[in-house]
């Protein structure tokens, strides 16, 4: 699918190879800057006061750092973990149990120069990982063992918190590992409990998202499609779907899940294009394509929770490749209508 873009003077519009235009629909917060290189976003939503909520967002390189953002886009530098090493996505899950009476929502993020997963706490920002826990121990083949993409999976069956990462490059089966996380006397641990997904040899695999209620995982097949699998280990690896490749201009990057009573929405970044396109999360079905402003977008993250009165409809967060991130009140992207 070829694309020509257009650019007007204080807006951006963006032109489909059928002639359909997209005007920017601007977003409510740009954040500060941050050194390095954006890529992707979690959002805490904060248990007592939603409106004092962290956005989290990676800043790729040997010296990067996961910052933490206000809801006014402002750094707040007492939350920000600095001097990562090529820290690239990252997940956020509430309710991790560290004993039998203790528990804490946390985030988890690849660092892929040290070829980890590390492990935080939320709010308090305490490492929970002794340094990191290692992933693709057995691999040889050069950036088969480099993390990339990470979802966080919790079981509504058992409550049990997985991580679900991807890396650099690997093999056309078995692209994605998933690991246990788990508290004893003795610290936190992590255990590969499985190997799944399909790769299409075309690009990489970054991009991951995880339905905690459907128990469905969904992975960007950068150059190809959007996989669909289950995320319990027990109900197999056999994928279930792969969808919308036809929509893209080239890569398939960022997922966000909004999750609404009735109806739920998957976003997805068409990098290229400098667009989002948006799936219903049950048929899987092509919805609509938005332009939200975005250059070149890594990653996003979405809550249809309210943040006060800064975000009363929940924030759609996007990556935006001029070292920040957006935030856009959930209510622009017209998902319900």
């Amino acid at each position: 699918m070829n694309y020509n873009k257009i650019i007007l003077l204080g807006s951006l519009t963006l032109l489909t190879a059928c002639g359909t235009q997209f005007p920017e629909i601007a977003p409510d917060v740009i954040t500060e800057n941050t050194l390095h290189d954006t890529d992707d976003p979690a959002i805490w939503v904060n248990p007592n006061d939603a409106s004092k909520s962290i956005i989290f967002g990676t800043d790729k390189e040997t010296n990067g750092a996961i910052y933490a953002f206000d809801l006014d886009g402002k750094i707040i530098e007492n939350k920000t973990i600095r001097n990562i090493k090529r820290p690239n996505n990252i997940d956020l899950e509430y309710g991790f149990k560290l004993n039998d009476s203790t528990q804490t929502d946390i985030i988890a993020f690849t660092e892929r120069e040290n070829k980890t997963i590390r492990l935080y706490s939320v709010p308090d920002m305490k490492p929970l990982d002794n340094g990191g826990f290692p992933v693709f121990e057995n691999e040889t083949t050069p950036e088969f063992d480099a993390p990339m993409g990470i979802a966080l999976y919790k079981s509504p069956k058992t409550n049990d918190i997985y991580a679900i990462v991807g890396r650099k490059n690997g093999p056309k089966e078995g692209y994605l590992h998933q690991y246990l996380l788990t508290s004893d006397s003795l610290g936190i641990h992590s255990k590969l409990v499985r190997t799944f997904g399909t790769f299409s040899g075309k690009k990489e695999i970054e991009a991951i998202a995880v339905d905690n209620e459907t128990g469905m995982v969904y992975y960007s097949d950068e150059m190809h499609g959007i996989r669909k699998y289950h995320a319990e280990p027990s109900q197999g690896d056999k994928e279930i779907y792969a969808f919308g490749g036809e929509y893209f201009e080239r890569d398939i990057e960022g997922i966000a899940i909004a999750k609404y009573a009735d109806k739920s929405f998957l976003i997805v970044s068409n990098q290229q294009a400098h667009t989002f396109c948006i799936f219903d999360l049950k048929t899987n079905a092509f919805i609509k394509e938005l332009n939200l402003g975005t250059l070149e977008t890594d990653g996003c993250d979405v809550t249809t929770v309210a943040l006060g009165d800064k975000f009363p409809n929940g924030v759609f967060v996007s990556m935006n490749d001029e070292k920040n991130f957006y935030f856009h009140d959930l209510a622009k992207l017209k998902l319900l209508e």
